[in-house]
């Protein structure tokens, strides 16, 4: 499991080993790149490394030619649909924490039904369903039930919701589900303690091993990601590449999918926010791409229109678009939202500039054609 790894060096230890790095392990890890191979983990660590900045126009050409050497043009489009906002944990800097005197909304069969029909007419058919972490409202026999409608509207549904044990994980999988997303929020123990206030969620070391259990389990996707505002970046920045860098390895079956969300104004009133600049933001992915060239680097619509115009295609492969973050915001229910979205584009402006960038939006999970493929030619 992770955690074996994780156990290794503290979270202080880790942004020291980032912050130990000089000019010329920078120059060293971009010669790496040049001549076509993908960073070790301590040449990845050096372009991290705020005096990078400078190289960061090189690094941003050598993120766009490892992009398209393998994935091409396309970008892959999807829709998060929150199935409730139901929760019994205190996430101090969530909008659905327990505490927010806020509407609370699970949606039913109908319900579901009804945001499914709305997003397939947009062309929809890859699916993230999120719920807040009310277990027994939320539970495994209401995931399954929900799963059975929308695999009838969409060819490839992955969860964002709390973790679980690998059993149960198989059920879904069973049910159609491929993909896990599971964010570690903050890979600081120290802060994690302090963030996350009661409920499930307190477990810091069972959420660090639910992309195991969720390897374990068969899942053909997996998404990592750490909330960039929360801790030292340079601390989030090694785990997160340590972990996905682990996932990739032992579950090389399974494609790792990374993502970095920065922090966005929410119900409540947390204002400890650790300020990662666009400068910095950026450079994080691109020396993602150049350490983890085969993974997939998400973007939401918390981040600007500027900002994703600008990423599309160069390190990021995977966007979502059109997103509400309240159950049953697609066919206009109440405000009841995770957070405030940034690009609020529709479809149809958002996939023009794509196209105008040169490049091929995508709205289906093609990836269901390889099971197909028999086993002895795999």
């Amino acid at each position: 499991m992770y955690t074996e790894l994780f156990d290794k060096i503290s979270f202080s230890e880790a942004k020291e080993r980032v912050l130990s790095k000089s000019k010329i392990d920078i120059e060293s890890a971009l010669h790496s790149s040049h001549c076509g191979k993908p960073l070790n983990f301590e040449e990845y660590l050096s372009l991290i490394h705020p005096t990078a900045d400078p190289y960061l126009e090189e690094m941003a050409r050598l993120a766009l030619d490892w992009t398209k050497k393998r994935f091409g043009n396309t970008i892959s489009l999807y829709m998060p649909m929150y199935l409730s906002n139901e929760c019994r944990s205190s996430c101090v800097y969530c909008g659905f924490s327990f505490e927010n005197k806020i509407p609370r909304k699970t949606l039913n069969e109908s319900e579901i039904r009804a945001e499914s029909e709305i997003l397939h007419s947009k062309g929809i058919r890859h699916l993230l369903i999120l719920t807040g972490e009310d277990y027994s409202i939320t539970n495994l026999e209401y995931l399954r039930s929900a799963v059975r409608i929308l695999k009838s509207y969409f060819d490839s549904i992955s969860i964002e919701i709390y973790p679980m044990d690998r059993e149960k994980y198989e059920v879904l999988i069973e049910e159609g589900v491929e993909g896990l997303v599971v964010y570690q929020e903050t890979y600081d123990p120290e802060v994690y303690s302090n963030y996350h206030l009661r409920g499930m969620k307190k477990n810091m070391r069972y959420r660090l091993d639910a992309p195991d259990r969720g390897g374990l389990a068969g899942f053909r996707r997996i998404g990592v990601g750490a909330l960039l505002g929360l801790s030292d970046p340079y601390g989030e920045m090694f785990r997160l590449g340590e972990h996905a860098h682990y996932l990739s390895k032992k579950y090389w079956r399974t494609t790792i999918q990374i993502s970095l969300p920065r922090m966005r104004p929410a119900q409540g009133e947390f204002d400890k926010t650790i300020f990662v600049s666009d400068r910095e933001y950026v450079r994080f992915l691109f020396a993602l791409r150049l350490f983890l060239p085969d993974s997939g680097l998400v973007q939401s619509t918390r981040e600007s229109i500027r900002m994703r115009n600008h990423l599309a295609g160069m390190p990021i492969t995977h966007m979502s678009v059109e997103s509400r973050t309240d159950p049953g915001g697609y066919s206009g229910g109440e405000e009841l939202k995770q957070f405030e979205i940034e690009d609020t584009r529709k479809i149809e402006e958002f996939t023009e500039m794509l196209r105008k960038k040169g490049l091929d939006p995508v709205f289906k999970d093609f990836d269901r054609a390889f099971l197909q493929v028999p086993d002895r030619i795999v």
